[in-house]
């Protein structure tokens, strides 16, 4: 079961944003998540905002009608960020005229559940939409998701004739039984063949790995490990399970039939996952990622960890932009309803207080390799630093020259850095 969205303020029905939020806009990067809310079936630890084809009986915004859909949202985005005072006529396939222009973006990312239970003729044409809105920056990202079974040569094919440049595969693991565990229908040998037509195609490859999944041994953890650098990605995340509320592993976790995934055991994966593939080059520059080089990061997520502009498209997307961050109805047949009618799609939105986008910078700023600039830390989180550095949790030497850099210790435990830089 998705998990349930937080209240807010209402959002206009012409989605308009705050003036102070539009301010500086350009200056800073733009990003559009895409969120491609299907999957042919749910996976027990997932929480995500997805749906079967069953589930949604035909209603909405479905694997037909999506892309359509975002188009809409694209449009309306448009009208809103280049500061447009009409609102999207009902049925519209254009926009009146808007008092400015919208930035370029800089990236884009189709995220799931399953971008790629679309065709990818449907993926190009919500990607042509955001060109034809926005217009995308020379040489910018265009990620999308994928399962493996999902990828043959022709999809990857195509997508990259589309404009797309990188793939993030969801592998998870390499070991069967910890596949079945976390109920994900791929065949591991088909992990090879999607990073081999991706990589054919000319795009990026990054894999996707979950660590601490119940049965999942360190030996396990190792072969999935191993798995990777035998496909020389350019790009690996790896994420610890959390059992998420309303899932159907947490439901087994009570009943006593799945264990616990265990603090210290995910602990002991993730200190395995640094040196495995930092001895094969890859470098971490965010806790829960690595890359072979500069040019093989994820540019988008790193816009979300640096605090820039995005816009999120589709049934429970968040956007932010200026200080200001909004949801949408979380349900895509709402969702379609909404933009069909000429209404934003957002379910609520909050205005961040001064104090709140500085805590924000803090959080998202020290799970980066650079670290955290010191002069952001104020108070007794300066205090602190000196505590923080003898119990091992951030680098001494970068703490001299001014920011603080987590060592390995330290991104196990980052919730405490944070909590110590905030308050003493």
């Amino acid at each position: 079961m998705p998990s349930a969205q937080p209240v807010g303020q209402p959002v206009p029905a012409d989605g308009r944003l705050p003036e102070q939020a539009l301010a500086g806009l350009g200056e800073r990067p733009l990003g559009i998540y895409v969120h491609v809310p299907f999957c042919r079936v749910r996976c027990g630890y997932c929480d995500f905002n997805t749906y079967t084809v069953p589930e949604l009986g035909g209603h909405g915004a479905t694997v037909d009608t999506y892309a359509d859909a975002a188009l809409a949202e694209l449009r309306l985005a448009r009208e809103v960020l280049a500061g447009g005072r009409e609102v999207l006529a009902a049925g519209s396939a254009g926009r009146h005229s808007g008092a400015g222009k919208a930035p370029q973006v800089s990236t884009v990312f189709f995220g799931g559940g399953t971008p790629t239970m679309l065709p990818p003729l449907d993926l190009v044409k919500v990607l042509d939409g955001i060109r034809e809105q926005f217009g995308l920056d020379h040489g910018a990202e265009v990620t999308t998701e994928a399962n493996p079974d999902t990828i043959t040569p022709e999809v990857a094919e195509r997508l990259a004739a589309g404009g797309f440049t990188r793939v993030s595969l969801g592998m998870q693991s390499a070991v069967p039984h910890v596949l079945a565990t976390l109920e994900r229908t791929h065949d591991p040998a088909n992990v090879r063949s999607a990073v081999e037509a991706v990589r054919a195609a000319g795009l990026q490859v990054s894999l996707d790995l979950i660590y601490g999944t119940p049965g999942e041994s360190l030996e396990n953890w190792r072969t999935s490990l191993e798995a990777v650098l035998e496909l020389e990605p350019d790009h690996v995340s790896a994420y610890a399970l959390v059992v998420e509320d309303g899932t159907k592993l947490a439901a087994q976790v009570r009943r006593g039939t799945v264990q616990m995934p265990d603090d210290d055991d995910e602990a002991d994966k993730y200190e395995l996952a640094e040196r495995v593939l930092g001895g094969a080059g890859y470098g971490w520059y965010e806790i829960s990622n690595w890359s072979r080089a500069a040019e093989g990061r994820c540019r988008h997520n790193e816009s979300y960890w640096r605090g820039a502009d995005w816009w999120g498209v589709g049934p429970g997307a968040h956007s932010h932009v200026g200080g200001v961050r909004w949801w949408n109805v979380k349900h895509p047949a709402p969702y379609a309803e909404r933009l069909a009618s000429g209404v934003s799609p957002g379910a609520g939105r909050e205005v961040l207080t001064a104090e709140q986008q500085h805590d924000e910078e803090v959080l998202l700023g020290i799970r980066l390799a650079e670290g955290l600039d010191l002069g952001l830390v104020e108070g007794p989180g300066r205090l602190a630093v000196a505590g923080l550095v003898a119990d091992g949790l951030l680098d001494g030497r970068a703490a001299v020259r001014g920011r603080a850099v987590l060592t390995v210790r330290g991104r196990l435990l980052a919730d405490t850095v944070v909590h110590r830089l905030l308050s003493g």
